[in-house]
């Protein structure tokens, strides 16, 4: 939002980029982003500061000087940051000290308070007058203290007025000033007779605004802040591409051209390297710019006055002025229409798949702590608990797999989360991306899933609805590949209610989310309601365990149309007869329900996991009541379907209906038996080679 900015000087932009005031040069870089900002300048009497006012907007020096001048508003399309300017005048003979504090108050408040806002305050003195000058240090900037706090302290810059009237400059008086009192950002002489540095004295004071040194640097320890070494570390582990602790050519280019809109020459790119290595001796490593060196060319760039670059760097990394990720970065704006769901799109799988690379530095498919922890360095807290573990799949040390780490990364219930993550992975910066929110796509209504008997989406999600101690726990945990014994191994703490996992369903691969609903109470919430299927999980060694299933099904998914399916878990134990007036699989029948379906955990290998790629076919074809669900493409169902399914039948397909439309039978044809002979070898041959192909492909299963 951009909001009012008040500041008394307001004028256009140098036309050079190098801007040279006694023998101190500084080199302003373009601004990143235009904010919001409040700023308030204040004056000595008689040192022209009503005339500097009057010579900006009428751009000539006025014959007759008021008093004190009307507060000045200049609309934004006229100054060059594009921002509203207001300006405000002070006079001693109309206003009082207690006026004048607290207007420095007001400022102070709003600096303290307001996101996004910051002050500046220009004191003007007479450089032909030692009691103006002697008025900076013993009158204002005391003034401007005391109405301020250390936390909200407001830049000041100094304004020295009339150098028309004399021909040495201030500077060697100033300097000291400069030098005991931090906040002054700079000093600039200007003549409002002469019109001399009007625009300089404006961009000054906007620059001390829009790229404040305070949360960059601290003066008295001459080195940056911690939330600024922090920020600039997250950058260059971003920007770290190969994850070697160093900049490569390649990287350093790649960073000028995100930041600055423009690439170095390879002399540059030598240049800065060799600025570092005559300063520190670790700054550059393998001819690349280590974190060391970096971070001292950012100190170098402050110390030098040039902190626009900096700033520049940390808002293209999407930093405010508190050097916090702003929220519009975080969470960029995304339109989710009712009964539609998010996935993350092919772009974004190739992102986090060069994310883990990156990181994965044994390179054995996993990633260790020490590893794990190095990837989350970009993030400000650990996303991830022990619960993770529990969550996707680990290899035999419990280490996060590549799969593990994209299942829980794809399927994440709350997308806003999901744009978070990939914020402070630097999603937008890697990919040139305008944000994060390019990285999603919304799938089309569910509605429209159910007409069509087809979808496109892969990611599904299944509630897992039973008693307590029914075997649901046991159910996610083998979705994982881990049986009963490796189960008794995860502490009640770590445990998780959720179990992510990729099956194939007829060759695809697909993402099936299960989610353990707690069986508090009877009635679900919106959130239990809303998944792709539901499977009711009863124990067989329980009378009481099936009851509860078919409860929750009258209830909730009988007149619905999601699909459920009725789990019979501890299949290994003696099955009992449950109480209730059906039994299960007279229940099913009788609500048109697949039969229920035999699981258990207990085994010495990996469980068998066909139940999962049924519930998976299940959330996939809602429409359809499928007599078989088996998708373990060795029996004859789901060889039938693959082939079916495949793109040279339906080639096949495609040319026969054509020949057939496109050729003319006469009655003459149909008479003839040639015809007919033709058509039965035609035919004959079309089914043999149909059957062998069948019977090939069962032999090679």
């Amino acid at each position: 939002m951009r909001k009012d900015v008040r500041i008394l000087l307001v004028g256009e932009r140098l036309d050079s980029d190098v801007l040279v005031y006694n023998s101190i040069i500084y080199v302003p870089r373009p601004a990143a982003t235009v904010v919001s900002r409040y700023s308030l300048f204040c004056f000595a009497a008689r040192v022209g500061k009503t005339s500097l006012i009057m010579s900006l907007v009428s751009e000539e020096f006025p014959d007759e000087v008021p008093l004190r001048a009307e507060e000045i508003t200049i609309p934004a399309d006229v100054t060059p940051e594009r921002v509203p300017t207001h300006i405000v005048d002070y006079s001693e003979a109309e206003q009082t000290d207690e006026q004048l504090s607290q207007e420095i108050s007001k400022a102070a408040t709003l600096h303290f308070m307001l996101f996004f806002q910051a002050n500046v305050i220009c004191i003007v003195y007479a450089v032909n007058n030692k009691t103006s000058i002697e008025k900076v240090t013993s009158r204002w900037i005391p003034l401007i203290s005391d109405r301020t706090d250390k936390d909200s302290r407001v830049p000041l810059i100094l304004v020295g007025n009339k150098s028309d009237l004399v021909e040495h400059s201030s500077m060697e008086t100033i300097l000291p000033i400069m030098n005991k009192y931090t906040e002054i950002e700079t000093c600039v002489e200007c003549s409002a007779k002469n019109l001399k540095n009007i625009s300089e004295l404006f961009y000054y004071a906007q620059k001390a605004v829009l790229h404040p040194t305070g949360p960059l640097y601290c003066p008295e320890e001459k080195e940056m802040k911690p939330a600024c070494i922090k920020a600039l570390t997250r950058i260059f582990k971003i920007s770290d591409q190969d994850n070697d602790g160093i900049l490569n050519d390649s990287e350093l280019n790649f960073f000028q051209r995100t930041c600055f809109n423009t690439p170095l020459a390879p002399q540059a790119l030598e240049d800065v390297k060799n600025v570092v290595r005559k300063n520190m001796s670790d700054g550059v490593y393998d001819n690349g710019l280590t974190l060391k060196g970096f971070l001292f060319l950012h100190t170098l760039f402050i110390q030098r006055g040039r902190h626009e670059t900096t700033w520049t760097v940390l808002r293209r990394f999407g930093y405010d002025d508190d050097l916090e990720l702003t929220q519009d970065y975080l969470f960029p704006p995304l339109k989710i229409p009712p009964d539609c769901t998010t996935e993350l799109n092919h772009n974004a799988y190739l992102f986090l798949q060069s994310v883990f690379d990156k990181h994965d530095l044994d390179r054995d498919c996993a990633l260790s702590p020490e590893e794990l922890k190095d990837l989350f360095k970009v993030f400000p807290y650990m996303p991830w608990g022990p619960d993770v573990n529990n969550t996707v799949c680990t290899n035999d040390q419990g280490w996060i797999t590549y799969q593990g780490y994209l299942s829980q990364l794809t399927t994440y219930l709350d997308v806003q989360r999901c744009l978070e993550y990939l914020g402070y992975l630097g999603y937008s910066i890697i990919t040139e991306q305008e944000s994060q929110a390019a990285a999603v796509t919304v799938t089309r209504d569910k509605k429209i899933d159910l007409q069509k008997k087809q979808t496109q989406r892969n990611v599904f999600r299944c509630n897992v609805i039973g008693i307590r101690g029914c075997g649901k726990s046991g159910l996610l945990q083998a979705f994982l590949g881990r049986n009963l014994m490796r189960q008794r191994q995860i502490r009640e703490d770590h445990r998780s209610y959720y179990a992510i996992n990729t099956t194939y369903i007829y060759g695809q691969e697909k993402y099936l989310l299960l989610h353990e609903v707690l069986p508090d109470c009877e009635f679900l919430s919106d959130s239990d309601l809303s998944c792709d299927a539901v499977c009711l999980v009863y124990d067989i060694s329980n009378p009481l365990s099936f009851e509860f299933c078919a409860r929750i099904f009258k209830q909730h998914f009988m007149d619905s149309k999601t699909p459920c399916m009725v789990v019979a878990a501890k299949s290994d134990l003696h099955e009992v007869r449950q109480d209730y007036s059906l039994s299960p699989l007279e229940f099913c029948r009788k609500h048109k329900l697949p039969p229920p379906q035999q699981f258990t955990c207990n085994t010495v290998d990996v469980p068998n996991k066909d139940i999962y790629s049924k519930l998976t076919t299940m959330a996939m074809y809602p429409h359809a009541r499928l007599r078989c669900l088996c998708t373990c493409n060795r029996c004859t169902f789901c060889l039938c379907q693959n082939f079916l399914s495949s793109d040279l039948l339906q080639s096949v397909k495609t040319k026969l209906f054509t020949a057939v439309l496109n050729r003319h039978v006469t009655q003459a044809d149909l008479k003839n038996s040639t015809f007919w002979l033709r058509a039965s070898v035609g035919a004959t041959v079309f089914a043999v080679l149909g059957f062998a192909m069948y019977r090939a492909l069962l032999k090679q299963r």
